[in-house]
């Protein structure tokens, strides 16, 4: 925001940070915070707050786990795709059942949201994709940037939030249950690709 860019950059910062981190503790407390809650629990006042957050979906979006991560594979990651997915799948589950709290309110959001809206939201900025892709690069020079990006959102599908919610409300679940059931959903998933050379239906 241009306010927030303008004179006492770092104090600004500071502030921001602060307020990010009540919402992200109320949140995980079950409260779906209000920009007025976050200021108080910030020792903020509400002025101020609002020139950071103009609404509450702005708050809430800021409040996201972040997502900011280039990669989760390890910097030694090795060449092998089952292993280099599984080391992918098994961190993306973990940030989700740590950070379940937040992930549930921003899928709340992003099932609420205009189109518009929607998009703008952390949830839907395609970040597990690219993850998820990266994981299956070894893959690139026999098969079709079309075919990973297909693979990849088919491997999405299975893990994540909405998949947890499914498997641990409705399924009956424990958490880690779920998490093992996603590991090998991906793996299925994977094996099913190479096993029909990743064609599929192009449509």
């Amino acid at each position: 925001m241009a306010y927030e860019l303008n004179g006492r950059t770092a104090q600004k910062r500071r502030t921001r940070e602060a307020l990010v981190a009540a919402g992200r503790e109320l949140v995980a407390d079950g409260v779906t915070p209000t920009v007025e809650a976050a200021a108080e629990a910030a020792s903020i006042s509400r002025t101020t707050a609002y020139r950071y957050f103009p609404n509450q979906r702005a708050l809430l979006a800021a409040a996201h786990p972040e997502t900011a991560a280039e990669s989760l594979l390890p910097e030694d990651a090795p060449d092998d795709v089952a292993t280099r997915l599984d080391l992918v799948v098994a961190s993306f589950t973990r940030m989700i059942v740590d950070t379940e709290p937040q992930q549930r309110t921003m899928l709340r959001l992003s099932l609420e949201a205009d189109p518009l809206e929607r998009s703008q939201l952390p949830l839907r900025q395609g970040r597990a994709i690219k993850w998820i892709e990266e994981a299956l690069a070894p893959l690139q020079p026999d098969r079709s940037a079309f075919e990973l990006h297909r693979l990849a959102m088919a491997i999405r599908s299975a893990t994540g939030i909405e998949a947890l919610v499914w498997l641990t409300d409705v399924a009956g679940l424990s958490r880690d249950d779920a998490t093992n059931l996603m590991r090998w959903s991906a793996r299925a998933l994977l094996d099913a690709a190479l096993a029909d050379g990743l064609a599929g239906d192009s449509r």
